[in-house]
């Protein structure tokens, strides 16, 4: 990951103003360069993957947004809080009312462990449930993200015992 200027910043030094602005065809190429190769691509969808089902979600009038999440210039994580359509394995809870879905939330990998990924989280939520209403949130973690699974519940979510393929889904009901 680079800040705008090309440099590799230095996590320690950055002061802790975190910003999240919506994806775009400008800022992609930074999503894209958000270090997560550590993470397998069947745990997170790519950036090119997110932006496809952001661009998707505006041309079917989906409410929602994908952020990029940045610290001064440099890019840190990614996002993606939107009306979800319904699936076949959808939770039983979530088929009585409409619902957001949570995708491809990363964080690179330099700015991990230090409480930034649940501030991403819940400041993308609460822009969410500003602009657009609160609902319920539904997510996949898939089985062998044991990690990601723990986070999730700590920020309020629940494991349902259904799955999606490996994908266990979370739910963090309103």
């Amino acid at each position: 990951m680079k800040t705008k200027d090309g440099n590799k910043p230095n996590p320690s030094t950055h002061p802790r103003q975190l910003i999240l602005e919506q994806l775009t065809h400008e800022n992609f190429p930074y999503a894209c360069a958000i270090d997560r190769d550590d993470i397998p691509e069947e745990w997170v969808d790519t950036a090119e993957t997110i932006m496809e089902q952001s661009e998707y979600g505006l041309a079917n009038h989906l409410i929602g947004h994908t952020y990029l999440a940045r610290i001064n210039d440099a890019y840190i994580g990614l996002i993606m809080i939107g009306e979800a359509l319904a699936w076949e394995t959808d939770p039983a809870e979530m088929r009585r009312e409409p619902f957001y879905r949570v995708m491809g939330f990363v964080v690179d990998r330099a700015w991990r462990n230090q409480g930034l990924g649940g501030k991403i989280l819940e400041m993308a939520v609460e822009q969410v449930y500003q602009e657009f209403g609160r609902r319920s949130l539904a997510l996949g973690v898939h089985r062998d993200n044991k990690q990601a699974g723990r986070f999730y519940e700590r920020h309020g979510f629940r494991k349902t015992g259904i799955f999606e393929s490996d994908d266990e889904y979370y739910l963090r009901l309103v």
